[in-house]
């Protein structure tokens, strides 16, 4: 190859490159291949171990990086085209190169710290502390594409109970190191059979002392320790999570049982201007709680105790829209029940809240919960005088301010956790709810801004995470779908088509118990973050004192050839 010759590069090393560039090209595709709809949950400790096998390799904390940052790039620009769906693919590409730099920092703590006795835990550990930070930071943090949320199907799935999200996140990414590190020993116990092979004369007998084949001997006993020890490794989280499947509460497991109903109204058009036709949407909702009254009256259907409207189900705002009030007492008449509604608000400063609010028939309005995750660049402009340079869409973004509660409202006597849309990826939002008392658990989302894309197919499973986390049932009621009944174990007995008026009815028990995981809350994360710096703080110390005793040895070399 002349040009690399030119270049000053080996074939050989162009050869290696180009195979790492391919390997966490292949390690980003196969995590985006275990997300949802696809089943393919299995997927993701495989694109862990071949991530990990190639940044441990990489040969420097930059290359860690890079290659770190393709995989992200792998996973994360097929994962999030739902962004781009209706303002055009800057704000998708964008939004997953910075989504990738994390997993760049993971290729670079990676590099670091992989050397480290029992590397597979501390590598582990390092994903989750990349994962929380991407949590948090910027701009509130971007959780979407977690490990956990694409295990909703998986054996991972009851160790939210125990954990939450950053459990199954490190469970999914221990099996990954775990699988690298068996096939890793497993290739050098094969060489190590080859040159022993070679070291065997014609007759069949051991060449060498008695010392160098007692050093063989211990060497094969390390071999064989360290294949048990990678094995175990693999194994441990997928029989733990099985395992723990047992303890998961049956789906009429509760104090009491309650009948919830969950309208799917469908909009008129998908897209960003939806919400053109309000009136419609509203309307939609209204007919189809009406519908089911009827079908109530007529004894074809339960009789809900709470109806649950989805997210924008009510863009007017009806505390300011005399029609729109009038509309939704009449739906709640109708049905007898309390409806949870959302809606709209705007405030005194023109500024505008998203909020769920309960709807008591002709006694009107009730407890509220106004979200408190807003979404940047969506629902509110961060730095707008400059991110409008960038793009004719930012002036869309609208002006909303989050709110300050406890995430519950009360309906019919019940203390029900209201996470909307966005809110529910991430781990604080329903934390708040649960030590509020939370009861029963509901998910108000509008998904007809993202097409008929995965995005709604992703949410679902967040949600299902979310129901197991906090062992409470869990409501879905989306605009255009889907919408959906999750019990406390994670399943889906019932959910709804996309962009068809619906109306899911069912006996849900609510619980006072409450999880492991929602009595630690946010400890998992906080102990990775140490446990990672304290990794890295002994990886940094090795190195440079390696650096220091190959320095002194070269020193002490040309100094005794001067000699």
């Amino acid at each position: 190859m002349p040009g690399l010759a030119r270049t000053g590069v080996a074939p050989e090393q162009f050869r290696g490159v180009a195979a790492r560039v391919v390997a966490a090209l292949i390690a980003g595709l196969l995590l985006f291949g275990s997300f949802p709809p696809r089943p393919f949950w299995f997927l993701a400790p495989v694109g862990i171990a071949v991530l990990t096998a190639t940044v441990r390799g990489a040969g420097s904390l930059r290359g860690g990086f890079g290659y770190g940052m393709l995989a992200g790039l792998g996973f994360f620009v097929p994962l999030l085209p739902w962004t781009g769906i209706y303002v055009g693919p800057a704000p998708w590409l964008a939004l997953s190169t910075a989504c990738a730099v994390y997993l760049g920092l993971f290729g670079l703590l990676t590099n670091l710290i992989g050397r480290l006795p029992g590397w597979p835990l501390w590598v582990a550990l390092a994903w989750v502390t990349a994962e929380w930070i991407r949590s948090s930071f910027p701009f509130g943090g971007f959780p979407w594409g977690r490990l956990a949320f694409g295990q909703a199907d998986g054996w991972f799935l009851s160790l939210a109970a125990v954990g939450g999200a950053p459990l199954i996140g490190f469970a999914v990414a221990l099996t990954g190191t775990g699988l690298a590190a068996l096939v890793e020993r497993l290739a050098m116990a094969r060489q190590a059979a080859k040159a022993a092979a070679g070291e065997r004369n014609s007759a069949g007998e051991a060449v060498g002392s008695d010392s160098a084949n007692s050093a063989r001997s211990r060497a094969g006993l390390a071999s064989r320790t360290g294949i048990i020890t990678a094995a175990a490794t693999l194994a441990i989280m997928p029989i733990a999570g099985v395992i723990l499947r047992s303890a998961l509460p049956a789906p009429d497991d509760g104090d009491r049982t309650i009948t919830v109903a969950a309208i799917q109204g469908s909009v008129p058009r998908l897209g960003l201007d939806f919400n053109a036709q309000r009136r419609a949407v509203l309307d939609n909702h209204v007919r189809r709680t009406e519908q089911l009254a009827d079908e109530v009256a007529a004894g074809r259907v339960r009789q809900p105790d709470v109806v649950i409207w989805p997210e924008n189900s009510s863009d007017i705002d009806p505390l300011r829209n005399a029609d729109a009030a009038a509309l939704i007492t009449r739906a709640s008449e109708a049905i007898h029940a309390p409806i949870l509604v959302g809606a709209v608000l705007v405030n005194g400063d023109r500024t505008t809240t998203n909020s769920v609010m309960v709807w008591n028939g002709a006694a009107g309005p009730g407890d509220r919960h106004d979200k408190k995750i807003i979404q940047p660049f969506g629902e509110y402009l961060p730095m707008r005088s400059f991110f409008r340079l960038f793009s004719e869409y930012a002036d869309r973004a609208g002006y909303f301010v989050p709110g300050d509660g406890d995430g519950v409202v009360r309906a019919d006597g019940v203390d029900i956790g209201v996470a909307t849309c966005y809110e529910v990826a991430f781990d604080r939002a329903f934390r708040d709810s649960m030590r509020a008392g939370a009861q029963l658990l509901t998910v108000p989302t509008n998904n007809a801004t993202f097409g008929d894309s995965e995005m709604t197919y992703q949410q679902l499973a967040m949600s299902r995470v979310r129901a197991v986390e906090h062992g409470r049932a869990l409501v879905v009621a989306a605009t255009s779908g889907v919408s959906a009944i999750v019990t406390a174990d994670g399943a889906v007995p019932q959910q709804t088509d996309l962009f068809v008026p619906a109306a899911l009815v069912a006996d849900l028990p609510l619980r006072s118990s409450t999880t492991l995981a929602t009595r630690i809350g946010a400890t998992p994360e906080w102990v990775s973050a140490i446990l990672t710096a304290a990794a890295v703080v002994v990886a940094w110390s090795r190195r440079r004192g390696s650096r220091s005793v190959y320095a002194t040895d070269q020193g002490f070399s040309v100094d005794q050839s001067v000699g």
